[in-house]
């Protein structure tokens, strides 16, 4: 009995110390695992990001597009101006001739005997 003591409790010892080896394993394992998704994820970010950077520098700054349809807008402004400015004249010159007519009758009236 005297040498079952210390043996049960070198066993109980050698028992623990396995099951802390175990633990400290699985911790490693898990540690690794985390590290290995941690670089996937990171590679794919990385990957996708560049791609974006990549097509981004190369769109230029100024979509062709955008330059038909600002030209489209300029070409309208100025037909549109030019118009309201041919109106405008037309009506000048209507008006230039009412003002005349009203002024040749006012001198007719005021020519006239009394």
């Amino acid at each position: 009995m005297a040498t079952a003591i210390p043996l049960w409790k070198n066993q109980v010892l050698i028992a623990l110390t396995l099951l802390n080896q175990k633990n400290a394993v699985s911790a490693q394992n898990a540690v690794a695992d985390a590290t290995n998704d941690l670089l996937k994820k990171n590679s794919t970010l990385l990957k996708q990001s560049t791609l974006d950077v990549a097509q981004a520098s190369q769109r230029g700054v100024v979509d062709i597009a955008t330059l038909h349809e600002t030209q489209a807008n300029l070409l309208q402004t100025i037909e549109e101006a030019l118009k309201i400015q041919q109106d405008g004249h037309a009506k000048r010159q209507v008006l230039e001739g009412e003002l005349q007519t009203m002024e040749q009758e006012l001198q007719a009236k005021l020519s006239t005997p009394k």
